[in-house]
C-alpha cells in the first residue's frame, strides 16, 4: 500500500514537474515573440524616420570636438585657467538669467493659477455637466500639446520681442499640464468628505473648499514646484526666438562660434537649475511630510 502511494505521489509530482515545464516553455516563447516584435518595431521606425546609425558613427567625432573647442579660450587656454576671462560679462549674463527665473516664475504662477482654477471643473467627481467637463478638458489638452516654443513665437508676433511673450507661452503650457495633474489628484480622493458636504446642503463652492481641497492642497504645490523647475529650462529655450531670458544670448553665442562664453552660459544655467531643483526639491518633501503626519 505504501509503495503504491509512493508510486501515485511520483507521478503526480512528474505531471506537475511537466506543467510547469511546459508552461514556462510557453512563457519564454512569447516573450521571445514579443522581443521580436520590438527589434522590428524598432526597425521600422528607424527606415521610416531615415535614422542613419551610419552617419552618427562617422560624424561622432564633431561632437566630441565642439565640446573641446567651448571649453578654450581664445588663446587655447582651457577655461578653467582664466575665470575672470572665462566669464568676462558676467553681470549681464546674471541679469538674463534672474529674467530668465523670473520670465519661469510669473509663467507659472499665472498658468498654476489657471490650472488650479480649471481642474475642479474638469474633475468628474465635482462636475456633472458632462459638456462643461469635456470643453474643460479639450481646453488644457490644447493648451499642453502645443509646444512652447510655437506659443512663444505666436506671442512674439503678436506683442514684440521681451519678457511678455515668454511669460504667456510658459502660462498657456503650464495651465494645460498642470490642469490634468490636478484634476486627476481631484479625481482620485477619498469621496466621503464629498458626501458629507453636499449631505448638509453645502454649494459646488463649499464641497470644493471644505471637502477636496483639503486633500489635494499639498499634491498641488509639489507638482507647481516641479513645474517651476521643468518651467526655468523652457525660458531659456523660448529665448531662441526672442522671447526674453538668457536664451537669446546663448543662441548669439552659438552662431557666432563664441565659444567659450557657449560654456560659460551653460555652466550658468546648471548651476541655476541645480540650486532651483535642491530648493524645490526640499519643500515638496517637507509638504508631502507635513501632509503624511
Amino acid at each position: 500500500m505504501g509503495r503504491l502511494s509512493s508510486q501515485l505521489a511520483s507521478a503526480d509530482v512528474g505531471h506537475l514537474a511537466a506543467a510547469y515545464d511546459r508552461a514556462m516553455a510557453a512563457r519564454r516563447a512569447r516573450t521571445m515573440l514579443a522581443a521580436i516584435a520590438l527589434v522590428l518595431a524598432i526597425l521600422l521606425a528607424g527606415i521610416a524616420a531615415e535614422v542613419r546609425p551610419a552617419v552618427l558613427f562617422t560624424h561622432i567625432g564633431n561632437f566630441g570636438s565642439y565640446f573641446d573647442a567651448i571649453l578654450k579660450l581664445d588663446s587655447g587656454a582651457r577655461v578653467w585657467t582664466s575665470p575672470a576671462d572665462w566669464f568676462w560679462n558676467l553681470a549681464t549674463w546674471l541679469r538674463l538669467m534672474a529674467e530668465t527665473v523670473l520670465i519661469a516664475y510669473v509663467g507659472t504662477l499665472a498658468g498654476g493659477a489657471a490650472a488650479f482654477v480649471l481642474s475642479f471643473v474638469a474633475s468628474r467627481n465635482l462636475t456633472r455637466s458632462a459638456m462643461l467637463r469635456g470643453a474643460t478638458k479639450r481646453l488644457l489638452e490644447f493648451s499642453r500639446t502645443v509646444p512652447e516654443l510655437v506659443f512663444a513665437l505666436i506671442f512674439v508676433v503678436a506683442f514684440g520681442l521681451g519678457p511678455v511673450p515668454g511669460v504667456l507661452a510658459i502660462a498657456v503650457h503650464t495651465m494645460g499640464t498642470l490642469g490634468k495633474l490636478f484634476a486627476e489628484v481631484i479625481e482620485n480622493i477619498d469621496a466621503k468628505p464629498l458626501e458629507g458636504v453636499a449631505a448638509a446642503g453645502g454649494s459646488w463652492l463649499h464641497r470644493v473648499r471644505f471637502a477636496a481641497l483639503p486633500q489635494v492642497l499639498s499634491n498641488f504645490a509639489s507638482y507647481g514646484l516641479l513645474r517651476f523647475e521643468i518651467n526655468v529650462r523652457g525660458a531659456a529655450v523660448i529665448g531662441f526666438v526672442g522671447a526674453g531670458g538668457i536664451g537669446q544670448t546663448l543662441l548669439e553665442a552659438i552662431r557666432k562660434f563664441y565659444y567659450s562664453d557657449v560654456s560659460a552660459l551653460l555652466v550658468l544655467m546648471i548651476l541655476t537649475v541645480m540650486m532651483i531643483d535642491y530648493g524645490t526639491e526640499k519643500l515638496r518633501h517637507r509638504m508631502l511630510g507635513e501632509s503624511a503626519r
